[in-house]
């Protein structure tokens, strides 16, 4: 590689890596819990156990009323059912379908007895952590700067991998020299831990960017083909309420996919659906196809199935990305490579934080030297 050429990667590699540095180091602590949020939500949760005491489940109509009697005047707008927690309902009750998600009351009911199991602590410790990580309490705004951060931490792993190449055609893969400076051996760490899991990094760096793009993707879902799914009633009056049955919609919607089960029901006037229709989201039986949803469109005021589509591309590479970046798919092997590749990166950036400081020392030292020498 000519100098100049290797110095331009350099550069790149250097003022890529200081922006985006103290960010990323924010990012890797908060993720850190985030990659056993499960186990740890399980363990701060008070935790009820649910006996299915008959045969049949209650009407889900039935388990809607009582959720919204515990907030009168206010109506539940979403129904959640979590692959693990088995014979459990989730509600989101609100004042109005496009109310904020700050003011969501959130419900979880056992679906054979009606008992109200608590509310999950969506402003708990995890949470907070997670919005930390997510959006840093700034919404949008918060995820996009993120999402930039992620692209110069990708420009930054890129022109490390360039300049590492040349670099170890003079030296041998791996090594560290222990016995030359301080500043070296930490460049050598540096090298090593960074080239070492440089694969990870790209996993978690990527999937990551796709994630801060997550409202920019839903609404391009919105425009695109949830628009053209219900284009035919765009004219309509919105419904005001008398929806038909929700446990209707749900067997509907079950009987048109019969591989997949129940994941989301979301009430008309809600971002997920429109005005005229709810929107059944199903999910796969497997550990893959879990992660994917396909909605099924069912018109409210008759309960017919009018539309059901497999998600667009970039909607599917959201689903996936989401726990690929925390490494929930392989169970408790994959989060504990998760949580070691994570220790490396901070790792990695420290040392490469310490590089710059020193560097910036020694020239500083050096600038008076050359002066005297040159006078």
């Amino acid at each position: 590689m000519e100098l100049k050429t290797a110095k331009r990667w350099f550069n790149w590699h250097k003022w890529t890596s200081l922006i985006c540095t103290i960010f990323l180091l924010y990012l890797c602590l908060t993720g850190l819990p985030l990659i056993f949020h499960e186990e740890i939500e399980h363990l701060l949760e008070d935790q009820k156990e649910v006996i299915a005491r008959d045969q049949q489940k209650l009407d889900l109509d039935h388990l809607a009323k009582i959720a919204e009697s515990k907030y009168p005047g206010e109506k539940v707008r979403y129904a959640f059912w979590d692959e693990n927690d088995k014979n459990k309902v989730l509600f989101d009750v609100v004042d109005k379908p496009d109310a904020p998600y700050e003011k969501s009351k959130y419900l979880v009911l056992n679906e054979y007895t009606g008992e109200v199991l608590g509310a999950p602590k969506t402003d708990g410790l995890m949470g907070i952590i997670l919005k930390l990580h997510t959006d840093m309490f700034l919404g949008i705004p918060g995820k996009l700067f993120l999402g930039l951060m992620g692209i110069l931490f990708m420009i930054s792993i890129i022109s490390g991998i360039v300049l590492y190449g040349p670099i170890m055609k003079k030296f041998d893969f791996g090594m560290v020299r222990k016995n030359k400076s301080k500043r070296l051996k930490w460049l050598d760490t540096h090298n090593l831990l960074g080239i070492a899991i440089t694969a990870w990094m790209v996993v978690v760096g990527f999937t990551g960017i796709i994630n801060t793009l997550s409202d920019v993707i839903l609404g391009l879902w919105q425009q695109g083909q949830l628009a053209e799914m219900t284009a035919p009633y765009k004219n309509q009056k919105p419904l005001t309420g008398n929806f038909s049955s929700l446990e209707e919609a749900k067997k509907s919607a079950e009987n048109t996919i019969k591989d997949m089960k129940v994941s989301v029901i979301a009430f008309p006037g809600t971002p997920f659906t429109s005005k005229h229709h709810y929107a059944v989201f199903m999910r796969g039986n497997t550990e893959l196809t879990a992660k994917l949803l396909k909605p099924v469109l069912i018109d409210a005021k008759n309960g017919k199935v009018t539309d059901t589509r497999d998600m667009p591309w970039y909607v599917n590479t959201l689903f996936l990305s989401e726990p690929l970046h925390f490494g929930n798919y392989g169970g408790m092997v994959l989060k504990i490579i998760w949580t070691v590749f994570d220790v490396f990166t901070i790792l990695v950036l420290i040392t490469g934080l310490y590089l710059w400081i020193a560097r910036r020392k020694a020239e500083r030292q050096w600038k008076p030297l050359s002066k005297k020498a040159l006078s």
